[in-house]
């Protein structure tokens, strides 16, 4: 069995569909083993190091392209490498009429596309619409997003099915020393720190801190992220008197990344719009529970065990559940043990069962 992959891109951001994307190649080399070949497609990639290949691939990779943004390249690239492929997984809408293009060239090859949330929350063009139809199946991150492609497009149920996304099994190799914590009462968020991703809810956390300072003195709030609204959140902070309780800590590395997970009491993003929130389970595998608002496909994500569901946007109300978490003692081990539900082979055996004969 033969596969191909487009992405938007893999590695020249960090965000979470690229991340998606890796673990879904890393799936397809795995479980091709000796039997198929691997081959991908990166839009907007300009260059890829092998070193940031190599642990998400093996040896069936057979042969991929870096598009470095020329979508004429793009499209030359999937028409060529489409040939000898039975499956072609697309891991963003915008490039799935492409992919229906390649099928009508190809009558064999089938198309499968995998929704992430926001990018399908909206309504289709035209051309959308016709490769949407002609789909094999599509893969959604959460019920959530199942349900909001089919509130915009009639298609066969049966053919939109929930492969919720797992975690990288890169970071999950530090979890087991990762429950550690401090003494000082830590929140720690991470987001993108940009205009368009207000929704993410940070203004609602820096918002909520003089509540929480009330009860519980000492608390801090890590923000980590970096974007163009990060000035207007720091003046947010300064606005509410909050001097060093608010810590902007900007881009970290992966390594780093681990390290606030350890060290924070509990993780919070009560965004308005995640399709799933992997962030949530970076967090879990940490052993760290969770708060989330009652928007998109997070409520799925996050269990009673592994933290609270709070409504979006609803300052008081996260000033009490942050101060309820604050205060409950979480069984570290039962959150580890929920994470890996969303574990790497429990991903890769659900995908092989879909593509495989």
């Amino acid at each position: 069995m033969n596969f191909l992959l487009l992405a938007p891109e893999l590695f020249t951001t960090d965000s979470g569909i690229p991340r998606c994307l890796r673990l879904y190649l890393k799936a397809l080399c795995d479980i091709t083993a000796e039997k198929g070949r691997v081959r991908f497609i990166a839009l907007n990639d300009a260059n890829i190091d092998s070193a940031d290949l190599r642990p998400y691939t093996g040896p069936t990779l057979a042969e991929w392209s870096a598009c470095n943004r020329d979508k004429k390249l793009f499209i030359t690239e999937v028409l060529k490498l489409s040939h000898n492929t039975q499956f072609l997984i697309c891991g963003h809408v915008a490039q799935l009429p492409v992919a229906w293009l390649a099928s009508r060239l190809r009558p064999k090859l089938r198309y499968i596309l995998v929704a992430h949330g926001i990018e399908v929350w909206r309504p289709f063009t035209f051309l959308e619409r016709r490769a949407l139809k002609g789909a094999h199946r599509i893969l959604c991150v959460s019920e959530f997003t199942r349900r909001e492609i089919l509130k915009r497009v009639p298609l066969d149920e049966n053919r939109l099915l929930v492969v919720p996304n797992t975690l990288d099994p890169l970071l999950e190799a530090g979890a087991d020393a990762a429950v550690i914590s401090t003494s000082q009462p830590v929140i720690l968020t991470v987001s993108r720190l940009s205009a368009a991703d207000r929704y993410k809810g940070i203004d609602h956390l820096i918002e909520a801190m003089p509540a929480i300072l009330k009860t519980a003195p000492g608390t801090k709030l890590r923000v980590i992220g970096r974007g163009d609204d990060a000035h207007r959140l720091q003046n947010l902070a300064r606005e509410h008197d909050l001097g060093g309780a608010v810590e902007f800590a900007g881009f970290v590395s992966d390594a780093q990344l681990r390290h606030e997970f350890a060290r924070c009491t509990f993780f919070a993003l009560p965004s308005q719009k995640e399709g799933f929130g992997l962030v949530y389970l970076e967090a879990m595998a940490a052993g760290k529970p969770c708060l989330a608002a009652n928007e998109g496909g997070a409520p799925e994500v996050i269990s009673a065990e592994s933290g609270l569901i709070v409504p979006y946007g609803n300052v008081p109300v996260i000033a009490e559940a942050c101060i309820a978490m604050l205060a409950k003692k979480w069984d570290a081990q039962a959150i580890l043990a929920y994470a890996r539900k969303f574990s790497y082979p429990h991903f890769r055996d659900r995908l092989a069962a879909l593509l495989l004969p």
